[in-house]
This record gives C-alpha cells, sequence and structure tokens, in this order.
C-alpha cells in the first residue's frame, strides 16, 4: 500500500482544495415588491371568498372531460418538450457544479526493456493526480453554479404553466366542441322547421290562401339554415381535430361531449380568487420570472469575480517501483505540486462590459418580473369582472328565449289559420334562432371563464 507520507501528502492537497473559503460577490437579492393593489377591484360576491388554489381534478369534475385532460398531460408533446428541457437544464447545472470540485485521476504503468549490457528490467510506477482546479477564492464558480440551478428551477416554472396551460385549452376545446355540437343540433332543428314552414305555404299558394313572395321567403330561410348546418358541420369536425391534437392521440368517442346544455352546470366548478393579490406569487409564469432574475443576480457575482486573480492547482502523488510485485510496499516516492495565479491586468474593457451587461440584463428582469404580476393580476381582475355579470345576464338570455319561442308559436299559429301574416312568422323565427344561438354563446362563455379563472390565479397542479 502507499507509504504513510504520501498518503498524508496527498490528503493535504486534495483537503485544502476542497474546504477551500471563498466569498460571494453575488448582489443582495431582494424580491421586487408587486406593482399591483392588494385586492381586486369589485369583487363583488367574491370579494370574502379565500384563497384556494384547486387541483385540476377537483375543478373538472366531468368524468368524460377529467379522463380526456388525464390523457392530455401524458400524450402532448409540448409538455413532452417541456420535460425535456428541464431535464436539459438539471443537466448544465450538474456539469456547472462539478466545477466546485477538483478531478481526480488514477493511473498505473508498467514497463519491460531489454539491453545488450543490462539484460531484462521493468518498472512500474501508480500515480494520482488532480487536474488543474481553480481556487474559487471570490465566488465565480459558486455565482455561475447558482446562476445555472435557478435557470433549472426556471424551466421546472415553465413546465408547470405548460401543465395549467394545457389542462385549460383541452379544458376549452373540449366545451368548444360542445358548444359547436349545440349550434349545430339548432341549425337542424332550424332547417327542419323552415322545411315545414315550406311545406305549408306551398300547400297554402295552391290553394290560393298564401302568396308567391311567402313561398320565396320560406325557400331563402330553409336554404339558410341549410347552408349553416353545413358550416356548423365543419367547424365540429375540426373542433375535435382540434381537441385531438391538444391531447396527442385520438380522443375516444365516448370521452367526447354531447351538446353544451347537456352538461351539467357543476361539470367545472366555480373556483373563488383570494382577498389578497399575494397569490399571484405562486402563479408558474411569476415564479419563472424570479428564477431567471435570481439567475442574472448570480451573473453579476461571476461578472465581478472576473476582476479579481484566480488561482489554479495542479498536484499529483504516486510511488515507484523497479518490479510490479513491491510497488507499493517500497517504492520511491513521487509527487509534485504546481500552482499557478492569473491576474487580469488589461482586457480591453471586456471584463467592465460583461458586469454593465448582467447589471443591465437584471433590470430588465426585474421589469419583466413586475410585468408578471401586473398581466397576472390583470387576468384575474378580468376574469371576476365578467364572472360577476355573467349569472345575471344568463338568466336574461333564457327569458329572452323563452318569449322569443312564445311569440314565434303565436305567429305560426295565426298564420296557419290564416289570421297572421308570413313576415311574422320568418321575423320571429329568426328572432327565435338568434337569441338560442346567443344563449349558447353565453353558456360556453360560462364554463370558459370557470376555466379562466382557475388558470389566472395559478391552478392547483402539482
Amino acid at each position: 500500500m502507499f507509504h504513510h507520507k504520501n498518503i498524508y501528502r496527498l490528503s493535504i492537497i486534495t483537503l485544502s482544495m476542497l474546504l477551500a473559503g471563498c466569498i460571494s460577490l453575488d448582489p443582495h437579492y431582494q424580491r421586487p415588491a408587486a406593482p399591483v393593489p392588494k385586492t381586486w377591484p369589485d369583487q363583488g360576491k367574491n370579494s370574502a371568498a379565500k384563497t384556494v388554489l384547486t387541483d385540476w381534478q377537483h375543478v373538472l369534475t366531468d368524468q368524460r372531460l377529467n379522463k380526456v385532460v388525464e390523457r392530455a398531460l401524458v400524450s402532448n408533446r409540448d409538455l413532452q418538450q417541456s420535460i425535456a428541457d428541464i431535464e436539459a437544464a438539471r443537466a448544465l447545472y450538474g456539469e456547472q457544479n462539478a466545477s466546485l470540485f477538483p478531478t481526480v485521476d488514477a493511473n498505473l504503468t508498467h514497463t519491460r526493456s531489454r539491453t545488450a549490457s543490462d539484460g531484462l528490467s521493468s518498472s512500474s510506477e501508480a500515480n494520482g493526480a488532480v487536474s488543474s482546479f481553480e481556487l474559487d477564492l471570490f465566488g465565480r464558480n459558486h455565482s455561475l453554479a447558482r446562476a445555472a440551478k435557478e435557470t433549472w428551477l426556471a424551466s421546472e416554472a415553465t413546465a408547470q404553466n405548460t401543465r395549467i396551460t394545457l389542462v385549460s385549452e383541452t379544458s376549452t376545446a373540449w366545451i368548444t366542441l360542445a358548444a359547436d355540437k349545440s349550434n349545430l343540433a339548432l341549425g337542424q332543428q332550424t332547417m327542419a322547421s323552415a322545411a315545414d314552414s315550406l311545406r305549408i305555404t306551398q300547400l297554402q299558394l295552391k290553394e290560393g290562401t298564401a302568396a308567391a313572395g311567402d313561398v320565396s321567403e320560406a325557400m331563402t330561410t330553409y336554404q339558410q339554415a341549410r347552408a349553416s348546418v353545413a358550416s356548423y358541420q365543419t367547424l365540429v369536425a375540426q373542433d375535435t381535430n382540434a381537441l385531438n391534437l391538444l391531447v396527442g392521440e385520438t380522443v375516444p368517442k365516448n370521452l367526447l361531449p354531447g351538446t353544451i346544455e347537456s352538461l351539467s352546470p357543476q361539470a367545472i366548478q366555480i373556483v373563488p380568487a383570494g382577498v389578497s393579490s399575494s397569490v399571484l406569487l405562486r402563479r408558474p409564469d411569476v415564479i419563472e420570472a424570479e428564477h431567471n432574475l435570481k439567475s442574472e443576480n448570480a451573473d453579476i457575482g461571476a461578472a465581478r469575480a472576473n476582476f479579481f486573480p484566480t488561482i489554479s492547482l495542479t498536484a499529483s502523488a504516486g510511488v515507484g517501483s523497479s518490479s510490479l510485485s513491491s510497488l507499493f510496499s517500497h517504492g520511491a516516492d513521487i509527487w509534485s505540486f504546481a500552482p499557478s495565479i492569473s491576474l487580469p491586468l488589461f482586457t480591453g474593457g471586456s471584463n467592465i462590459a460583461q458586469l454593465h451587461y448582467a447589471e443591465a440584463e437584471k433590470k430588465g428582469l426585474i421589469a419583466a418580473y413586475e410585468k408578471a404580476i401586473q398581466s397576472a393580476f390583470e387576468d384575474v381582475a378580468n376574469a371576476l369582472a365578467r364572472r360577476s355579470t355573467l349569472d345575471e345576464q344568463m338568466d336574461a338570455q333564457i327569458q329572452a328565449v323563452a318569449s322569443a319561442q312564445r311569440s314565434y308559436d303565436i305567429a305560426r299559429r295565426s298564420y296557419q289559420v290564416g289570421s297572421g301574416d308570413y313576415l311574422t312568422v320568418l321575423t320571429d323565427q329568426r328572432t327565435l334562432w338568434s337569441t338560442q344561438l346567443d344563449l349558447v354563446s353565453l353558456q360556453q362563455t360560462d364554463f370558459e371563464n370557470r376555466i379562466t379563472l382557475w388558470e389566472s390565479i395559478g391552478g392547483g397542479l402539482q
């Protein structure tokens, strides 16, 4: 085995390198104050709500939608790319962090030779060497490692944001498909009603109780409804394709929605927003912006450290012997120690430029962090503002549809008995169709607003 002196020397060299103290030249980090009010304006009945970050499984209570989102979180390609970015950033952090430790290599050599005078001879040598290692006295490598770690954490926040966005977009696409199925059903109902009206007016024209203009108007309404049916058939097919793309695979038919009227009002739960806007600090995009800011803060420390000298050490220790069998028993001592110091005397201003660049980048990232919070605040405020009027608007639209239906039924019966005119029937039919389409659109907005509110407060996806 190694001679005790060799072990001692190698231990001293290694420990001095591993335990070398360093200082940090990173600026003191302090989270910028959130440039938004503490509460949202006009929260209405949500003003007393407790802050809630709910997992998507508890928000999307329709089991079909729940299973569709589960599939998307497994198969969506954008999410897979984000996860790969995390792995890449973590690997870069590991690579940078490795620079804080020396690299130790070991090798064993054995040489045999024959000469005319000495005959056959052999020699052996064993070495343990530390490659050139920089003592991080001014914290440059530590700062670079911290910057790489914050970049890695930022990539994790990016992936988290991608997950939440994917849940939101998949749910919205599923609801859009349900709404267009409703619009298609309304178009088909209107086309059937228009076909019936056309048949009646044609019979009345033969009997002399209707004018030729009535038949023309009935035909126009029928063809318009027919065109709308074809258009909504296209939209339903396109909506299905869009949903399949988001999920990353073909969604089984049993997981697709019916019409939007068939959905339970609680298919997507309403998540109350918190009173304090501090909840926004938990949004993944805000977390990502702060990690980017911390990374640049560490880059400033590394740029400052460039103004100071660097000390590199190279050391090796081992034994040599004339025969391999006695190599570790009484071989000759072999060791070397070669420190070097590099002092930046003249760099043409590059060190100063790098420092100014890092400081300017930090200012920009502070602004980006503050903008992320402001944008998040606006998202929640807009969602709450829309939420506060949706119930009243929905009730009014339901009443409008019921009223339009009554008007159309009365006008049609009056025309059939000869006491009304067809223009009134036509007008009331178009009004009914329009109010029904508006109701579907409002039901779609209601569900989408619930999704948006959950997403805007940062969701709760783990």
